[in-house]
Order: C-alpha cells, then sequence, then structure tokens
C-alpha cells in the first residue's frame, strides 16, 4: 500500500462497515501487528481529527510505555467488561472485542454510536506506531486518499 504523500503516513488500504456491522481489517496491518493472534483486540478512540478508532491487542500493549492503561484498568486487561463497551481514561476511550483468525471484527450498535461511524463508511487503515493502528473516518489524510491516483485495496 502507497505511502499518499512523500514521507506521509503508511496507509494499509480501506475497510468498508457491512450491513451486518462487521469489518474485515487489511491483510497487511493485520500480519504487521500480529492482531489476530490472541482472538481479541483492543479498540480506543482515534484522534479529534482522524476519529474513528485505533486497534492493538495486549501483547503490544501491555508491555509498552502505555502499559499503564491496562494496569490501571484490570477489569479491561483482564476481559472482565461487557464485550464492547468503552471505559474512560485519561481523555480516551478503550474497549475489547473479539478478531477472527481471518481478522474480522464485529461492531455493534453502541460502538457505532459511540464512535460516530455508520454502516457503508470507508476507515482508512494507517499504521499509527508500533503499538497500534488507526481506522480512519474523517480528516485531510481520508480526502488524500479519496484523491489519490493509485490503487488502494478496498476490504
Amino acid at each position: 500500500m502507497p505511502q499518499i504523500n512523500k514521507g506521509g503516513k503508511f496507509i494499509f488500504g480501506k475497510s468498508l462497515i457491512r450491513e451486518d456491522m462487521t469489518i474485515h481489517l487489511p491483510t497487511q496491518a493485520l500480519d504487521e501487528y500480529n492482531a489476530a493472534a490472541e482472538g481479541k483486540v483492543y479498540l480506543f478512540t482515534g484522534s479529534k481529527v482522524t476519529g474513528g478508532f485505533c486497534v492493538t491487542r495486549k501483547g503490544l500493549l501491555e508491555p509498552s510505555k502505555l502499559g499503564h492503561i491496562l494496569t490501571d484498568n484490570p477489569h479491561l486487561q483482564n476481559y472482565q467488561t461487557p464485550e464492547g463497551e468503552f471505559v474512560k481514561y485519561k481523555g480516551r476511550s478503550y474497549c475489547w472485542i473479539t478478531i477472527s483468525k481471518n481478522g474480522t471484527i464485529q461492531l455493534n450498535e453502541n460502538i457505532l454510536d459511540f464512535l460516530h461511524l455508520k454502516i457503508g463508511m470507508q476507515l482508512l487503515s494507517i499504521r499509527s506506531s508500533d503499538i497500534a493502528f488507526t481506522m480512519g473516518a474523517t480528516g485531510p489524510l481520508l480526502e488524500k486518499a479519496d484523491n489519490y491516483k493509485g490503487e488502494i485495496t478496498l476490504y
């Protein structure tokens, strides 16, 4: 997948929020972050500009400098909160959901509403850090992707 502009963020592809509220995450992002390895992922709110959500897993988040997110929220860390229920912590909100072996996640109405997403939206998958990737919903990167002359795979 491309860098939309020189020195810019790396794009894995786009994912469609399907009628059944599933999203198939881009293969390259799944591979790079080994996202499906644990059968569960954490979603957390994206930036104010990009919206959407970020995706990570316990094995990446826990040992990182952001591991305190889980240690300070042991119910989230141990998947004891209801699946898809967001926990607010230091300006962001976090939840966990199941991920299939092929990288499909199942959203629900509460998640869609909380994240201001709608069925039929295309989310841009962006490399964010070595801990998480972003599924962006708004902002200049999405506009650049829409105007990009090359190919961006839709999942």
